[in-house]
């Protein structure tokens, strides 16, 4: 490629002898004889001809950088939305609450969508509240069908309720706990390893809506020395996810505006209470999620309801895991 600067185009005139005779007579100029105008032309025209083929060659470079920046973005897309699609199927929510539930996950550049059948209708929030909490998401459509959901808070309703809140709280035993439901009249059974852990769980299941009463008919076996089983990761996302339901299943915290985001197990909670009592139990209901190693509690209470006197039901347990 050639480049042409004034040097250059002084001695390609001076070859060609443009500027080089004499003053002939008043007004002469050689730049005005044929000759000398053909070789300004040639110069011109040799110019301009170097001049489109660098602007051929940098379009060619746009071309070719716009080429390769189409087939990367596709490539990046397919490698993100194939990662959000598998920590899905290996977080903790999905191995351990949806195992047995039919999900699809089909994620396209960020969008995800969620299909299939799920037994109830905490699984079908806690599918998209897991997903959500994915790097890289963008937006989740729920189109899951819940197999026995029931109106309401009917029967069948609220036992899904308890059940998906006993769950998800390790200072009760969930999965040795019996729950029955006869006109909104809830009755446990099963088996507690303290008499602190048999009223927790009475409080837990009398805190979801709809229940009226609880009989809590649970056997106490005592431990004398307690056999930890192995510990299973939870993921961030499954830690969030499982506190956002939990908090919407609870009665006494399900109108609360909390924002909830976990890093490393550590959750921070965020948010409007109405008072002191309501902070504090939606710290203390966090801290009861499996995979939670601690609570920053950074809510504000409402200044309508700071000195109002209101109360929430106080839960209050110790740090025993089942």
């Amino acid at each position: 490629m050639v480049q042409f600067n004034l040097r250059t185009l002084l001695l390609l005139c001076r070859k060609s002898g443009i500027g080089n005779g004499s003053r002939k007579g008043a007004g002469y100029t050689p730049l005005r004889t044929p000759a000398s105008r053909g070789n300004v032309l040639l110069v011109s025209q040799h110019m301009n001809k170097n001049m489109n083929t660098m602007n051929a060659i940098h379009s060619i470079k746009l071309i070719v950088a716009g080429a390769l920046l189409a087939v990367a973005l596709p490539l990046y897309a397919t490698d993100s939305d194939a990662r959000i699609e598998s920590q899905f199927s290996k977080s903790y929510a999905n191995r351990t609450y949806l195992k047995d539930d039919a999900i699809k996950t089909e994620s396209k550049d960020g969008f995800v969508t969620l299909t299939g059948q799920v037994s109830e209708l905490s699984h079908k929030y806690l599918a998209q509240e897991t997903v959500a909490g994915i790097q890289g998401v963008q937006k989740v459509e729920n189109q899951l069908v819940v197999k026995l959901e029931g109106a309401e808070e009917s029967d069948t309703w609220i036992r899904a309720k308890v059940r998906s809140v006993l769950a998800f709280h390790r200072n009760v035993n969930g999965s040795k706990t019996e729950v029955d439901v006869k006109d909104g009249v809830i009755t446990l059974r099963g088996i507690a390893i303290s008499e602190a852990q048999k009223d927790l769980t009475s409080e837990y299941a009398e805190d979801v809506k709809g229940v009226l009463r609880v009989t809590n008919v649970m056997t106490v076996v005592a431990v004398s020395v307690k056999v930890d089983e192995a510990v299973v990761p939870v993921d961030d996302a499954s830690i969030t996810a499982q506190i956002r339901v939990a908090l919407l299943s609870h009665r006494s915290t399900s109108a609360v505006t909390t924002k909830v985001s976990t890093v490393n197990g550590v959750v921070t909670v965020t948010g409007i209470a109405k008072n002191e009592n309501e902070k504090t139990l939606v710290e203390k209901l966090a801290s009861d999620i499996v995979g939670v190693k601690s609570v920053v509690n950074h809510m504000t209470i409402a200044p309508a309801h700071a000195d109002s006197g209101m109360k929430a039901p106080v839960i209050a347990f110790s740090h025993t895991q089942h």
